[in-house]
């Protein structure tokens, strides 16, 4: 069922040969699977259909999450693009990439992790990837990073069909403003037409969702679907006119870690070993992928002081061992500004002289802030000293 629900969402295969497909073999007798991991800048969760958004229209990507489990609560561990990703392929923490923007010159990698183990591993833009695709066969597994840069102004390239979906959106359901917040730092100029602006990133959206269903045909083409996990994330997030602002963390001074821009998608999908239409609630964040992706390809991880965990099991609906419960805190580092986001309660500090804390469960929007609400000291005290044990224990 789960085989012949995901070819109906992406395939042009007659429905006849989905009947004649067989059902999947066990786990335990199929070949490491193919990875595709597609990899957006600056796209927050909160944009997507599958995580609730009724305006903009990206319809590969819902489908995806329906062929798959997509995680509610992935968190960046940065607030920013480049060193985010560079967390996502390394593992590392910010503090252990010394705040860089690029992983240090000889910094261990999933990539390297993978093709030591046996994986052809190639890095393309999402555009060009389905040409590695072309030159695939079975036998010989594969990790593919297909990555894109985001929509990004001035929007650029996106093509009309994209924009006319659009020109009379108003988008009224994204609590936009359009003024700039006090503390707006980049992306002021956007503010001046918030609406319009908006429409335009929806389009590119559009169009970025257009290539993922595009790449994702062509792994059903080449027949490569069955034994391919597909994941799909972002670095970090946007605001996109919510608070006034416009970019992810760097949007404001000091940076923010608003929920905006550090939820991000985070969609896996393998027939047969991801259950499909499921939803995970528990908190994962970008410095978990290493160690995942490497469950699944029974490879060793990157060797370091790694403070990820696998959240394998909880994307493939598998139940964790009784005495190992999934943490409930994951942790985030930009600039001056940290974050303490666990699963009801979430903590930010700006250099460690202010602060933010909410009660995420009836304050989504994080408009009330209870750091210096009494009732509130014993949440307080134990994030803090959750961020602080993380921060001296992993910034090396």
């Amino acid at each position: 069922m789960l085989v012949s629900r995901r070819y109906f969402f992406f395939g042009s295969l007659a429905l006849p040969a989905l009947a004649a497909k067989k059902p999947a073999p066990a786990a335990s007798k199929l070949a490491r699977p193919n990875l595709l991991l597609i990899l957006v800048d600056g796209l927050p969760s909160w944009i997507l259909g599958c995580y609730g958004n009724q305006e903009i229209r990206t319809p590969s990507l819902d489908r995806l999450a329906q062929t798959g489990t997509h995680f509610l609560n992935h968190m960046a561990c940065t607030a920013a693009p480049a060193l985010s990703r560079a967390t996502l392929l390394t593992g590392r923490t910010p503090m252990q990439l010394g705040d860089a923007e690029n992983p240090p010159a000889g910094a261990a990698s999933l990539d390297k992790a993978l093709g030591d183990a046996g994986y052809v591993t190639h890095a393309a833009d999402l555009g060009a990837a389905g040409q590695f695709l072309d030159q695939q066969a079975a036998g010989k597994p594969f990790f593919l990073t297909a990555s894109h840069p985001g929509p990004r102004p001035p929007y650029d390239g996106v093509e009309q069909k994209y924009h006319d979906l659009y020109a009379k959106t108003q988008f009224d359901t994204l609590d936009l403003q359009r003024t700039p917040a006090a503390n707006a730092r980049l992306g002021r100029e956007m503010l001046a037409d918030t609406i319009g602006n908006i429409r335009k990133f929806a389009a590119a959206v559009s169009a970025l969702d257009a290539d993922v269903g595009a790449l994702l045909q062509k792994l059903s083409q080449r027949k490569l679907l069955d034994n391919t996990l597909v994941v799909f994330t972002s670095a970090c997030g946007a605001l996109l006119g919510r608070r006034g602002l416009w970019d992810a963390g760097d949007a404001s001074d000091p940076p923010n870690m608003y929920e905006e821009t550090v939820g991000t998608p985070l969609i896996w999908s393998w027939s047969g070993h991801v259950p499909a239409q499921a939803m995970r609630p528990e908190v994962v964040s970008t410095y978990d992928l290493v160690p995942s992706i490497c469950g699944v390809a029974d490879a060793d991880p990157p060797p370091g002081n790694l403070c990820g965990l696998s959240y394998r099991l909880l994307a493939t609906g598998k139940p964790l061992p009784k005495k190992q419960p999934w943490r409930t805190t994951v942790y985030g580092h930009y600039r001056t500004t940290e974050m303490a986001r666990g699963d009801r309660y979430k903590l930010v500090m700006h250099g460690g002289a202010t602060g933010e804390l909410y009660d995420l469960r009836p304050d989504p929007g994080e408009k009330i802030n209870q750091y210096d609400n009494e009732q509130f000291l014993t949440v307080r005290t134990t994030l803090s000293q959750g961020l602080s044990n993380w921060k001296q224990r992993y910034s090396a």
